[in-house]
């Protein structure tokens, strides 16, 4: 069982690595441009927090050597993206975003750190972190919520690309999966949820696929239809009024 659980882990640890990776091409465009444009820094400096957290929960847990590898990658890659993000952002919102990261990933983790390694004994080290570790994964699944919400509203998938959608989708079931041959409740709850969020994300992509593509074909026979003939119509008015002057 504990070889079973540990394949999983290594696929696991696959499908999150691909799932912190999803945003490279985005700071490929940023550095080009050298400028944030329109993005938004929270969610990396979210993730940075989270992946730091279930890094240390790793390290405090027995056998939680997948844990730690894939979430300490998570970790150095967000670090990559919000150090990028501070680079390029103009500056109103590169203090605001530097104040952030100061409260979250330097005041409150080092709290947190500092808290459970000086104050707090034995399981009940692994039961703080584990449940807070838990929160803000469930936040991070819970914030797509918004673009299916927009999705259902316009009918259209335009904002929910469906490959990052999939590996969520994907993300939650298999560490889900992995918890439960570890009886692991603080990674099993949070994926468990965010594998039906995943999957509701999924439904709604397939639902309203079809729609767009049906609503894009409808417009463009109505600019079809609605040009020609009065093309046509325009053309053979000169030609009658050339036929009348001869």
């Amino acid at each position: 069982m504990a070889s079973f659980s540990f394949i999983i882990g290594i696929i696991g640890n696959v499908i999150s690595i691909l799932v912190f990776a999803s945003p490279i091409g985005t700071f490929k465009r940023v550095v080009k441009k050298k400028s944030t444009e329109n993005y938004k820094g929270l969610p990396y400096i979210t993730t940075l927090l989270s992946t730091s957290l279930w890094t240390f929960y790793g390290l405090l847990k027995p056998g939680g050597l997948l844990v730690v590898t894939v979430n300490g990658a998570g970790a150095v890659m967000q670090f990559i993206y919000v150090t990028l993000f501070l680079i390029y952002a103009p500056k109103d919102i590169k203090v605001k975003s530097m104040k952030l990261v100061a409260i979250l990933n330097v005041g409150f983790l080092g709290l947190v750190i500092a808290v459970t390694l000086l104050a707090i004994h034995g399981s009940l080290r692994l039961t703080i972190v584990g449940v807070l570790c838990a929160a803000l994964t469930i936040g991070m699944y819970a914030s797509p919520l918004s673009v299916m919400r927009m999705v259902i509203k316009t009918q259209s998938v335009e904002y929910m690309p469906f490959f990052l959608s999939f590996f969520l989708f994907l993300n939650g079931g298999v560490w889900a999966a992995y918890a439960v041959f570890v009886k692991d409740y603080y990674i099993g709850v949070p994926n468990a949820i965010g594998f039906v969020l995943g999957s509701a994300q999924l439904i709604i992509y397939v639902l309203y696929m079809n729609k767009e593509t049906t609503i894009k074909v409808s417009r463009d026979d109505g600019r079809r239809g609605l040009s020609p003939p009065s093309q046509r119509g325009h053309r053979n008015a000169r030609h009658g009024r050339r036929r009348r002057g001869n």
